[in-house]
């Protein structure tokens, strides 16, 4: 099976999107399953798993109630709050819902730099492992040093990094980048996925071979059996089309094995989220 193992759906509200700056005004609408159906079709896509793009549990039923109207969903990654005394009861409500693989929360937009160190984000992490939900990990890569102090903790919870840890790729920058996510991918639990690329460049002004250096950084360190396509729609709007940022993947895996490239665009994320 094909799957684009990130993706977002929203109904666009200036507050709830307020990340959403003028510079992204072609993502300043809303976003919803009959948006993205005939996109996967057209390229050969079979199902998606949707991701929070906003903080609350009405996001998480939201992405829910979506997925329970339209099959080409095969899984969400929702948010309750980790931090909270009642996480394990909330964990146990979701659990009840077996479309919902697992959760993630904004690391990215947290200035703690021991955000996901926290006794009570840990704790949530453990409760995670109690339902066998996964984890994506959102950070900068210069969060990466954070996130590995975390999976050292965890070696039995499944993780994914999201965006290749969005490198700093508009600057060329990679070498502490490409320290640390080798160190990360060290661990076997630790996924990543292969999604975000283009909205760390140059909006307009991308070329394919920018992303060369992180590709084969990620497969170097992960290998094909933990790395997963995402396309980060509609979030990749902003820097070209579905088709372009999917290109960039498809064009770096074309001498790859049929075995590999059907891992990459499909089989890792069936295994990673139990789709």
């Amino acid at each position: 099976m094909t799957i684009d193992s990130h993706q977002h759906f929203w109904k666009y509200n200036a507050q709830t999107q307020d990340w959403i700056n003028e510079e992204m005004s072609v993502i300043q609408r809303d976003f919803l399953p009959a948006d993205l159906e005939p996109i996967l079709k057209q390229n050969n896509i079979e199902g998606c798993v949707a991701v929070q793009a906003d903080q609350s549990e009405v996001e998480t039923d939201f992405l829910l109630a979506l997925a329970e109207k339209n099959n080409f969903i095969k899984g969400v990654v929702g948010w309750v709050d980790l931090l909270a005394d009642d996480v394990y009861e909330r964990l146990e409500h979701y659990s009840e819902f077996g479309i919902i693989k697992g959760f993630r929360h904004i690391v990215q937009g947290e200035s703690d730099s021991e955000f996901m160190l926290r006794p009570k984000f840990k704790n949530g992490i453990t409760e995670l492992g109690v339902y066998d939900f996964t984890y994506d990990i959102l950070i900068y890569h210069f969060q990466l040093e954070q996130a590995l102090n975390l999976v050292k903790l965890f070696p039995d919870q499944k993780f994914v990094v999201d965006h290749i840890a969005k490198p700093d790729i508009k600057s060329g920058e990679y070498a502490a980048w490409q320290t640390n996510i080798k160190k990360l991918a060290l661990h076997q639990n630790v996924y990543c996925k292969i999604s975000g690329m283009v909205t760390e460049g140059e909006w307009k002004d991308w070329k394919t071979s920018d992303f060369k250096i992180y590709l084969d950084t990620v497969v170097k360190a992960f290998g094909t059996d933990r790395l997963m396509y995402g396309s980060d729609w509609p979030v990749c709007l902003v820097a070209g089309t579905y088709e372009q940022q999917l290109n960039i993947v498809q064009e770096y895996f074309s001498s790859f094995t049929t075995l590999e490239k059907k891992k990459i665009m499909g089989a890792n994320a069936v295994k990673f989220y139990q789709l």
